[in-house]
């Protein structure tokens, strides 16, 4: 696989993460733990784009 469409593959990661997040959020009883484990997923998948960019 080349760097190109791995980063497009956590683009898509990260993406469909985001829209569950914001879904999730807006449901009643959702732990706080399980929302917070997904942006920290969103974060490491973030940083790893930017690393694999530049």
């Amino acid at each position: 696989m080349s760097v190109a469409s791995h980063v497009e593959e956590l683009r898509k990661k990260h993406q469909v993460l985001s829209e569950t997040v914001e879904k999730e959020q807006r449901s009643p009883g959702v732990s706080d733990l399980q929302i917070k484990a997904m942006k920290r997923e969103k974060l490491r998948l973030k940083e790893e784009i930017s690393r694999l960019s530049h």
